[in-house]
């Protein structure tokens, strides 16, 4: 079997991970682990993903120089992994299409997912679509009304957007009602993780079908440049967008970061970095990084972006951090701003809020004497349009 699609039940030297999930959902787990072995054995399988990646999504998506952008922040070269032109809008659609066919392959006719910033729910709907399954999406009531054009395209694609009131109404929430719709529905469901997050083997099963990104960069950069850059930046949200680009540069000898959300504050509930003063605890069934309060009570978060405001950093990555192959940093909701409106008036590319987290750390490599920087832009800016009228006085 290939090295990308070993299931480890554990990451790095503390053992993040495992599979802390009721018994209604273990032999749904085991069933999925052992349908995600045969598939990714099966060339028939391989080849079928292969040919909706190229001809749906429209992989490979192409990865843009950036001179004017690079010049301003006085990087030698910068070039950016285009995922926000792959249909729907994001990197999303790989994993969802990916289990999607798993899906039908194991009999489900039904799928159930969450979404946070709408992009994870846009792209299973389009997935379900495209293969005819029921899809139902469940989405917080906070992040429908920031994210109500991706509220809108689910609809169009046929899904039902189940609205979450609990808690603070978003990503968490989200993840909370969906798994327990599975635990409902286990026989007839499958739910679609859109992030490396949950019980075993969902982390890995997501970053495998996400590796295409790095894959393809790894490639594209060698092709155009004839040489790596010094640095891979990705943004770090649940954890897909920045496993998928940074895996496959492991042992290149490179930078390999990450960027998470730095809020408005650096005080518990005013951002969602978990990086920074997360402590290991369970949520959602894995042990991971996850921000807390002083009783072990999981905090409540805060980002501009949708996709980013979640409490829990995915396993993997949180193991590559602490384990020292990954560096993580932050950066604050103005910075991401900042970061979006130059990149527009530099090459006009309107990248999502989640992406402009990762073109925030850019001045700081610059000043660090990095030269070249492979960054992924995971998702397109339409979405967050109002955000950026009302923030920046457009």
């Amino acid at each position: 079997m290939n090295d990308a699609f070993v299931l480890p039940t554990r990451f790095g030297a503390r053992g993040l991970g495992g599979c802390y999930a009721p018994e209604t959902l273990m032999q749904p787990l085991l069933d999925l682990e052992a349908a995600f072995r045969a598939a990714m054995e099966d060339s028939g399988f391989q080849a079928e993903l292969k040919a909706e990646l190229r001809h749906f999504v429209g992989r490979p998506t192409p990865l843009t120089p950036a001179p004017r952008l690079a010049a301003k922040l006085g990087l030698k070269a910068l070039y950016l992994k285009r995922e926000d032109l792959a249909h729907t809008g994001a990197h999303k659609i790989n994993n969802a299409l990916a289990q999607a066919l798993l899906a039908r392959r194991m009999g489900r006719t039904e799928i159930i997912a969450e979404t946070g910033a709408g992009q994870h729910g846009v792209a299973t709907a389009a997935a379900c679509a495209r293969l005819g399954l029921r899809c139902t999406v469940y989405m917080g009531v906070t992040d429908m009304a920031r994210q109500a054009p991706n509220v809108a395209r689910m609809r169009l694609f046929g899904a039902t957007v189940q609205p979450v009131e609990a808690g603070q109404g978003t990503l968490k929430e989200a993840v909370n009602e969906a798994l327990r719709a599975w635990a409902g529905r286990c026989t007839e469901a499958h739910y679609i993780l859109g992030s490396a997050l949950g019980p075993h083997p969902f982390p890995t099963l997501v970053r495998s079908f996400q590796t295409v990104i790095g894959e393809e960069a790894r490639a594209q950069v060698l092709e155009q440049t004839g040489a790596l850059p010094e640095a891979v930046v990705a943004c770090a949200g649940g954890g897909s967008n920045g496993l998928g680009l940074l895996v496959p540069f492991a042992g290149d000898g490179l930078r390999r970061m990450a960027v998470e959300a730095g809020g408005h504050g650096r005080a518990l509930g005013e951002h969602a970095a978990r990086l920074d003063g997360g402590r290991m605890g369970v949520l959602h069934g894995c042990r991971t990084l996850l921000l807390q309060d002083a009783h072990g009570h999981t905090a409540e978060t805060a980002s501009v972006s949708a996709g980013l405001d979640y409490p829990a950093l995915g396993p993997e990555l949180a193991a590559l951090v602490l384990d020292g192959t990954v560096d993580a940093r932050r950066a604050s909701d103005e910075e991401a701003l900042a970061a979006a409106r130059l990149l527009c008036e530099t090459e006009g590319i309107l990248p999502a809020l989640e992406s402009s987290h990762a073109l925030a750390l850019l001045p700081a490599l610059a000043a660090e004497g990095v030269a070249s920087v492979l960054l992924g832009l995971s998702g397109r800016g339409d979405k967050d349009l109002s955000t950026y009228q009302s923030r920046l006085e457009l």
